[in-house]
């Protein structure tokens, strides 16, 4: 995941419990940090799985309980260890980080599932956790709720990560409506390619909608959070909508305005 990937990552939220700001950066800063191993400069391929590598070894430092050699690491342990955070979401993330450094297609819808429950899916996780509501109900809401985040983010940056060579739609799907990767690297947005991207931006929506209900579970400042970051996923996909899901040419992005729409939508339901 690149930053845009994490741009509702709550680490920066006016809404976010002051207690929690310190274990949600220290999260953040390590899930950055990876996706930059993972995905900037010009390092050949084998040098960021050894430096992924690396993160894992500091992580297995942490489960140890011995100091890690890094200040990211100290820190981020630090936190694990006062929150009793679980290891696994953060192996799952790097896990995921090394998949983005090998793998460039997703045969199919289920192929891309597995992915987002390793790239996406552990925030959701640790955020609950951190919460104290990590029950089996409500890490299913956020599961969806994630994944949802990370498809959205997927159809808004078609272009980008075609110029990475990365093409996260199904290529079953592709083949389905009849869009070549030609097409993408051209950016035409014919009837077939506004077919394909409805049909992508419908089962999002779906997906999200389906996880809605955390929003609603959460109290207080979180559960506002929550349903802001709901909104800002619905609202993207309107956006496509409304472009014709031309986001080669149109990339929806939350302007201030959206931001009124969003909270209003995000009053606590009666």
């Amino acid at each position: 995941m690149s930053v845009d990937h994490y741009e509702n990552f709550p680490v920066a939220s006016i809404l976010m419990p002051k207690r929690l700001r310190k274990p949600v950066s220290a999260i953040y800063h390590f899930a950055r940090a990876a996706d930059d191993i993972a995905d900037e400069g010009d390092l050949p391929d084998q040098d960021r799985l050894q430096r992924l590598d690396e993160f894992r070894a500091e992580l297995g430092r942490i489960a140890d309980d011995q100091t890690p050699l890094t200040p990211l690491f100290i820190n981020l342990g630090a936190e694990i260890r006062q929150h009793r955070l679980p290891m696994q979401p953060f192996h799952d993330l790097l896990d995921a980080f090394s998949q983005d450094v090998v793998k460039k297609r997703y045969n199919d819808f289920a192929d891309l599932l597995d992915y987002c429950r390793r790239s996406a899916n552990p925030v959701g996780n640790l955020l609950l956790h951190l919460y104290g509501e990590a029950t089996p109900v409500n890490i299913a809401y956020s599961d969806a709720i994630c994944t949802s985040l990370q498809i959205i983010n997927f159809w808004q940056d078609v272009a980008k990560d075609y110029a990475i060579g990365r093409i996260y739609l199904p290529l079953d799907e592709l083949a389905q409506y009849g869009v070549s990767e030609a097409q993408i690297a051209q950016g035409i947005t014919d009837d077939a390619w506004r077919k394909l991207m409805q049909f992508q931006v419908d089962r999002a929506r779906a997906m999200m909608i389906s996880g809605k209900p955390l929003g609603s579970i959460l109290t207080g400042r979180i559960g506002l959070e929550m349903r802001m970051i709901i909104a800002g996923g619905l609202r993207i996909l309107d956006k496509l909508e409304s472009a014709q899901y031309d986001m080669f040419r149109h990339r929806p992005i939350l302007r201030p305005f959206d931001w009124v729409i969003m909270l209003a939508k995000s009053a606590p339901l009666s």
